[in-house]
């Protein structure tokens, strides 16, 4: 089982360059898990020291905020589509 996964510019370092990469797992979790298997250094820029996602990065399933899913624990299924979303701050 396999999953799409999109990462931003930034995070690029730890995925040779590539701008998107697959991953497995049947949770965000397990997903971030296997992401930091093949890519060490992803889970510490994702999750903050209590595991949660950290409050500037956004993360999407489908297209779908998970912090309005079931966050971690959203379920995923083979196919499916995860977009990394740094927030990005400005204005006047």
């Amino acid at each position: 089982m396999a999953v799409r996964v999109r990462v931003p510019t930034p995070l690029r370092r730890f995925t040779a360059g590539n701008g998107e990469v697959t991953a497995s797992g049947t949770s965000l979790k397990e997903i971030i898990n296997d992401l930091e298997s093949r890519h060490p250094g992803m889970r510490d820029r994702l999750l903050d020291d209590k595991g949660e996602i950290r409050r500037f990065v956004n993360i999407y399933l489908n297209g779908d905020d998970v912090r309005f899913l079931d966050q971690l624990n959203s379920a995923v299924k083979d196919g499916d589509d995860i977009s990394i979303v740094p927030a990005i701050a400005g204005g006047r």
